[in-house]
């Protein structure tokens, strides 16, 4: 697969976006995600912008509290700059969630039937808010099927942060389901910054989310909630390191399994160090385990990065993972390792190449074991049009930005 990005600038503050991806199976059968159709518009909108106002027209993707949502149609915005208020509204010809093809696409149809024979709607509404101690934000959202009417979603949401004293910042916040009313996804988060070292502490709680049409709407999930914390050092010049850990546990699902002992709680940790041994050489390495209900992993990773010329950088990176199953005769290994370079052709061109080998080992006893070992070979090209940051924003950001 490769991405191709593009954006151009006009007068007076109308710009084009634009992003696709080009995914090519080279094999003999259609098996790689992201190779069908061969031509994606990931997004591709005409901007028009200026200090108070922004227009978008196209395909446009909304990234946040949430998810990622994407749609074809208008993104409008209208900012109030003496008390900090953006005022959000958007709709259009919606796509499936998590992906850049409508839900009647024929790559996206496991369910035969069951799929939406015409495209659904989608419209929300967004009140935002900034400020120098915080910011806050209020998203509603709605999704209506176009060939029945009925609704596929009606959620809410809302977040925000605080930043009272220097280094310190609580942020948080929680989305509401409207169409099944219940409560979907929240957390709350600690967080402190210093130069030497940091740290956070949060609780969250999770619940997967499914759109009403699809076959997933007969279960009710349940959710999950967790404790978990960071913290990172860095005791030397160049020296940093870091670790983190979750604790997590399901409420009782109320079901009877008479055979079955069921495992409600779980856990997962995970540090590393990084050095900088020299201006031109970084190294760094992790350890991670898993283990929670139905599966868990362990494994570690690491890298380094040496800086060969002032233009050209060599990295390489491997590890290891094991993941048993639970009520499964695989005990998946996966090994990799690989290496890359990248040479910067003066200030705007930058190309890379790389290599990686997978190894995997399913450890499976019998003959319907599935090798997925596999080499992977990547180039990339990036050519920078423009000579520095500010000549890439639109005019009406550069403006705010001069004030």
């Amino acid at each position: 697969t490769a991405d191709l990005n593009a954006w151009g600038f006009g007068l007076r503050g109308l710009s084009l976006h634009a992003t696709a991806r080009l995914g090519l199976d080279l094999g003999r059968e259609d098996v790689w995600p992201g190779t069908d159709p061969a031509l994606q518009l990931l997004e591709g909108y005409v901007e028009y912008a200026t200090e108070r106002f922004t227009g978008r027209l196209g395909r446009v993707v909304n990234r946040g509290r949430l998810g990622w949502d994407g749609y074809d149609g208008i993104h409008l915005a209208y900012t109030v700059l003496s008390v900090g208020l953006t005022a959000f509204g958007y709709g259009g010809f919606g796509l499936a969630r998590g992906t850049a093809l409508p839900v009647t696409s024929e790559a996206l149809n496991p369910l035969d039937e069951f799929q939406p024979r015409e495209r659904q709607y989608l419209a929300g509404a967004a009140v935002e808010w900034q400020a120098g101690v915080g910011d806050a934000r209020l998203d509603y959202q709605r999704e209506i099927d176009g060939d029945t009417r009925n609704w596929v979603s009606e959620r809410v949401a809302l977040s925000g942060s605080v930043r009272p004293i220097a280094g310190w910042s609580l942020a948080g916040g929680a989305d509401y389901d409207l169409a099944r009313q219940w409560w979907g996804n929240a957390d709350l988060t600690l967080s402190h910054s210093a130069r030497r070292y940091g740290g956070s502490a949060g609780i969250r709680r999770y619940r997967p989310f499914f759109d009403l049409w699809t076959i997933w709407g007969v279960f009710s999930p349940l959710p999950y909630s967790a404790v978990n914390g960071s913290l990172w050092v860095s005791p030397l010049s160049g020296l940093t390191l870091r670790g983190r850990g979750e604790r997590y546990w399901y409420p009782e699902s109320e079901a009877e399994t008479p055979l079955v002992i069921e495992e409600t709680r779980g856990w997962r940790w995970n540090f590393g160090a990084g050095y900088a041994v020299t201006a031109d050489l970084n190294l760094d390495a992790g350890y991670h385990t898993d283990f929670g209900p139905g599966a868990a992993s362990r494994g570690f990773d690491a890298a380094a990065a040496y800086r060969l010329t002032p233009g050209l950088t060599l990295s390489a990176d491997g590890g290891r993972m094991e993941r048993p199953l639970e009520f499964r005769v695989e005990e998946p290994v996966l090994s990799w390792y690989g290496m890359a370079l990248e040479y910067r052709l003066g200030e705007r061109l930058r190309v890379t190449a790389g290599a990686t080998r997978y190894q995997e080992d399913r450890r499976r006893p019998d003959a319907s074991t599935v090798d997925w070992s596999q080499t992977r070979l990547r180039l990339g090209a990036t050519w920078l049009l423009g000579s520095d940051a500010d000549r890439m924003l639109p005019p009406g950001v550069r403006r705010e930005a001069g004030r």
